[in-house]
């Protein structure tokens, strides 16, 4: 089962909250009057005396710790939350773009403001871009998913015989190099590699010379305050073509960097990889 991350962050930033300021509404009044009461006591002065007018004014350790970690863990979730969160490239549906063992950087303000956990969005700034890299929970899942924006609120997306087209007009492609493409099942495709361009993005995509997909649902309507998600892997991506388009209450937000890159298994990471997500 995967972690919700945000939740557990959510949780600890509330009950180290919650005892930090018990502490200092109830516990620390208690902790300084019994302080008081052993100076007013105090004739001479003793190492005993002193010890236990020191004992008296300690913090309970669970309150140590929850003041110690309260200000980290609540920065943390602010920085995830409204700033940028970081996430990893589990799958290799967005290759060439980005590769398994790919870490990013995902803007989480471009698309608005959203509350941690629930996603409910209170500040409303910039609607997803044609051609843009965008992190989304999809309609069958409740995993983070990545892939790229190609159909709009209102669009009519159609993709056949490996052509794409987007309200009748086909998207320009350029081809780049034929290659070999690694299927799921290890087995290797002949395939070629493409520059395409979607509104302001060029970016590079694949797809497998054989007719993987032929014989499916070729066209569909981008439904009002939804996106058309596609991987760039176009043979080896299950998108929005499989179980459809996706609601703008499942935005994320943007990738817009890889930071690092480590292949699976028992390798260092290394930074090669660094750069922009186009």
């Amino acid at each position: 089962m995967d972690i919700d991350f945000s939740l557990v962050l959510l949780i600890l930033v509330v009950i180290s909250g919650a005892v930090a300021l018990y502490d200092r509404v109830f516990l620390a009044e208690k902790r300084n009057a019994a302080a008081a009461r052993l100076r007013a006591a105090q004739v001479v002065e003793t190492e005993a005396l002193n010890h236990a007018i020191s004992t008296a004014e300690q913090e309970p350790v669970v309150v140590e710790y929850a003041k110690s970690f309260f200000p980290v863990l609540l920065i943390v979730l602010v920085l995830r939350s409204f700033l940028v969160e970081p996430f990893q490239i589990p799958s290799g549906s967005m290759i060439p773009t980005l590769e398994v063992g790919d870490f990013i950087l995902v803007n989480k303000y471009t698309y608005g403001l959203r509350l941690p956990v629930v996603g409910t969005k209170i500040v409303e700034l910039n609607e997803p871009q044609r051609g843009e890299v965008m992190v989304f929970i999809p309609p069958h899942d409740n995993r983070y998913f990545i892939k790229r924006v190609v159909g709009l609120p209102g669009d009519t997306i159609r993709y056949e015989n490996k052509v794409l087209t987007i309200n009748g007009e086909q998207i320009p492609t350029d081809v780049i190099d034929r290659v070999h493409i690694e299927m799921p099942n290890g087995m290797m495709q002949s395939g070629v590699l493409l520059t395409e361009t979607l509104g302001e993005v060029e970016h590079q995509t694949q797809i497998i010379s054989a007719a993987v997909r032929e014989g499916g649902r070729t066209v569909w309507v981008v439904p009002d305050g939804h996106y058309f998600m596609m991987g760039d892997n176009r043979d080896n991506s299950a998108d929005s073509r499989v179980w459809g388009a996706v609601p703008e209450d499942n935005i994320v937000g943007k990738a817009f960097a890889i930071w690092m890159h480590k292949e699976p298994g028992w390798s260092l990471p290394t930074f090669s990889r660094n750069g922009m997500i186009y």
